[in-house]
């Protein structure tokens, strides 16, 4: 690869103040600029009765905006079309490119290089934790700068890496969604005829307690909200337990946060969750097998229907304060299918659980293409 020259980014770069003094009555967009090279967002509108700020600045298309505070941590993006005519504070230096020399694509490509951070988190100032990048600092920044023609080649091959990569993500999404749809048919055909009897009669809720030893060393699980499964925290000793009253997770369980429920805080505990432990605000409820599976009763929980119901069990207004009741719980009304049936859908959903795993490492792949080609492209580099 051709090895370009650094380029100091006061050579391409010209601060531009078009200051404006926010007035009562009047409304303004602001922009934002998010961290590690994710780019410029528009925040909400603001009135200028309601800034602190003597004056703001606006911003136009292709502007490189900094984040003062947060440049360390890759907060400098170049604005889109669709955010000229917003505002940023002082705490966002604003320059304009020298489009002779630098294209605004070539440089979002920078701002989303690891090592344009590093340089940014080198030129940060203080001690506090939030180390400013004052302007000149910034300015100083060597970055590769290749003739024009030779950038703008680049990003277009980029964009397309990009475009394919995008297209692939999409192409996973649509057979997620038609695989969900089918889960969602299989279910209702299922439960057509099915017997009603409420949980408590046939998943009952079992609380086994847990004597915490000071000498022994715990896992702790706790339950994504949205049906996205159980997560193991570090292991722990038992001396440093902030919480009483935990208890004990066997596999097969269907775990419920008493208190995120009703926002798909619902799994099915696994053979790696076996002997694991759970803070006081988890219920675990253990099928009776003769007539129910876990796996059909969390896919019923996650359920738009199920989800209702756990909504309505879990009296209160204030997120915090949704607490699920357990004699509301035990009240929820429960399809009971065959198990043949209940077996026969649950293989669906590992299927199903099989499939988006291994669309999730191609996704991840996908999400380290441009990153790991960004690295190579600046490699070559002086």
């Amino acid at each position: 690869m051709r090895r370009w020259p650094k380029v100091a980014l006061g050579n391409v770069c010209t601060p531009v103040e078009r200051f404006v003094t926010p007035t009562a009555g009047t409304t303004y967009r602001q922009l934002g600029v998010r961290l590690w090279g994710e780019g410029a967002y528009e925040r909400e509108i603001i009135d200028g009765a309601d800034t602190k700020y003597s004056k703001f600045n606006r911003i136009e298309a292709n502007d490189l905006v900094v984040n003062k505070i947060w440049a360390r941590n890759g907060s400098v993006a170049v604005a889109t079309e669709e955010l000229a005519g917003t505002h940023v504070s002082g705490e966002f230096p604003t320059f304009s490119l020298d489009r002779d020399r630098a294209d605004p694509r070539w440089m979002r490509l920078i701002t989303k290089w690891r090592g344009f951070w590093t340089l940014c988190d080198e030129k940060a100032q203080g001690t506090s934790g939030k180390n400013r990048i004052k302007p000149t600092q910034f300015l100083s920044i060597r970055v590769p700068l290749p003739p024009l023609p030779e950038q703008q080649a680049i990003v277009n091959r980029l964009d397309t890496l990009a475009d394919k990569a995008r297209q692939v993500n999409e192409h996973l999404d649509a057979i997620e969604r038609d695989a969900d749809r089918l889960l969602a048919v299989s279910f209702r055909k299922a439960i057509a005829d099915a017997t009603l009897r409420p949980m408590a009669a046939v998943a009952p809720s079992v609380r086994r307690s847990v004597t915490i030893d000071i000498d022994k060393r715990y896992r702790e699980v706790g339950a994504r909200s949205f049906g996205k499964g159980l997560f193991v925290k570090p292991d722990f000793d038992g001396a440093d337990a902030t919480w009483q009253k935990p208890v004990w997770i066997n596999a097969g369980d269907v775990v419920l946060s008493n208190i995120k429920a009703w926002e798909g805080a619902i799994a099915v505990a696994g053979a790696e969750h076996d002997g694991c432990i759970a803070s006081h605000r988890y219920i675990t409820c253990v099928p009776d097998p003769s007539v129910l599976t876990a796996g059909f009763l969390a896919y019923f929980l996650l359920s738009a229907e199920g989800l209702e119901q756990i909504g309505f069990a879990s009296p209160g207004t204030a997120d915090r304060n949704r607490t699920l009741s357990l004699t509301n719980l035990g009240k929820i009304e429960v399809a009971l299918p065959q198990i043949a049936t209940q077996n026969t859908f649950n293989t669906l959903q590992a299927k199903v659980a099989a499939l988006k795993a291994r669309h999730a490492t191609i996704r991840q792949a996908n999400d380290a293409l441009i990153p790991a080609t960004l690295e190579r492209v600046f490699s070559g580099a002086n």
